[in-house]
């Protein structure tokens, strides 16, 4: 039987007013939540206000339509602007909210509330496109060192994937799914039941166009929702500074590169070369990619291990659409290979352009 999504709030009761406000003493860390209507966020969100954990999560229910747009939703309107409907308190110590407007103020309020938070979700209901978000929240001066992005979770229907990633073939925009999973350091592959139940290898074959897209993601199953928070939660995924999670995604031995999915364009590719780099050529050539589309390239998410001149550091790369970040997170190890490893993934990506366009980023 078709799970439906549970879309009904969980029981809570209004928190009682309370202006004592301290900050936190070190970041606390969002995880974004995303899918297609339907797939099982709300019951994602439920399961986390709902469970015995441990943990004080606030959970933000946004309002973000498509008419109100994310620039808007960025902007901190101050006492005229629409905040927060109304903060509750649940039994388990998670405290959640609705907000219409600025994102970045209701942030600012609840790092600042008396109660230590271990974690705040963001429900991104109504935005097809998680990465604004991502951008505001990763590197935003306003919010500075009081939360991070730590992750993008994205949700999935296991029965109607193919279906949702085959809907641009009558149009000339890519459908959310495409995006979603593109952005996605984790994804929850839902309702696996449903299509495990039809045919043997169809949960494979599934895995395979999803990573056919993004071959970075980590892949979770789930029956209505019910994951361990540990695989979800503080997994720090943009901290740049921490090199581990990175170098091993880059590490492993399945193939990074994809082919193209079915004639979207939309896939990863991965190059690499031992020589080192010049780290300021190597700046000009992202920033011509990313900001300038030189090469007529549309790159969602990038990233990667440098080996650059003069230093004995590992550096990391991240980027999410137009912003990007390379800073040192090691020392190269004496017996270690020193060697650049890149991960593009996006629309339109031209791998020898990309592999010959960065040798030419090499120490002189």
């Amino acid at each position: 039987m078709e799970h439906e999504e549970d879309e009904e709030p969980p029981l809570a009761i209004q928190i009682q007013g309370n202006d004592e406000f301290i900050y936190q003493k070190s970041s606390v860390g969002v995880t974004l939540i995303t899918g297609y209507l339907g797939a099982g966020k709300s019951t994602l969100v439920n399961h986390i206000l709902n469970s015995q954990h441990g943990k004080r999560i606030a959970v933000i229910l946004n309002e973000f339509g498509e008419e109100i747009g994310v620039e808007r939703a960025m902007i901190n309107e101050g006492d005229k602007g629409a905040l927060v409907e109304e903060w509750v308190e649940l039994a388990n110590g998670c405290i959640c909210c609705t907000v219409k407007h600025s994102l970045v103020q209701a942030l600012e309020q609840l790092v600042q509330r008396k109660e230590r938070l271990d974690h705040i979700l963001l429900e991104t209901t109504g935005l097809a496109n998680p990465a604004p978000l991502a951008s505001v929240l990763w590197l935003d001066e306003q919010l500075e060192s009081e939360v991070k992005l730590d992750s993008i979770v994205t949700v999935v229907d296991a029965k109607n994937l193919r279906f949702q990633l085959d809907e641009h073939r009558d149009s000339s925009s890519f459908p959310e799914a495409y995006f979603q999973i593109a952005f996605a350091d984790i994804i929850i592959l839902n309702k696996v039941d449903l299509v495990s139940a039809e045919s043997s290898g169809a949960l494979e074959k599934l895995e395979e166009e999803i990573h056919n897209i993004n071959s970075l993601a980590e892949i979770i199953h789930s029956v209505r929702c019910q994951v361990d928070l540990s695989r979800i939660l503080n997994r720090q995924a943009y901290d740049t500074a921490r090199a581990t999670h990175l170098e091993t995604l880059l590490e492993e031995s399945r193939s990074l590169s994809t082919k193209k999915l079915h004639d979207s364009g939309v896939r990863t590719i991965c190059i690499s070369g031992t020589q080192m780099i010049d780290l300021d050529k190597t700046r000009i050539w992202l920033e011509e990619i990313l900001w300038e589309k030189k090469y007529d390239m549309d790159v969602y998410r990038c990233k990667g291990v440098l080996s650059v001149q003069n230093s004995d550091q590992l550096h990391t790369l991240q980027a999410v659409r137009e912003l990007y970040e390379i800073v040192p997170s090691r020392k190269w190890e004496k017996e270690e290979k020193r060697i650049n490893k890149i991960v593009f993934i996006g629309h339109n990506l031209k791998e020898d352009i990309l592999i010959n366009s960065f040798r030419d980023c090499a120490a002189v």
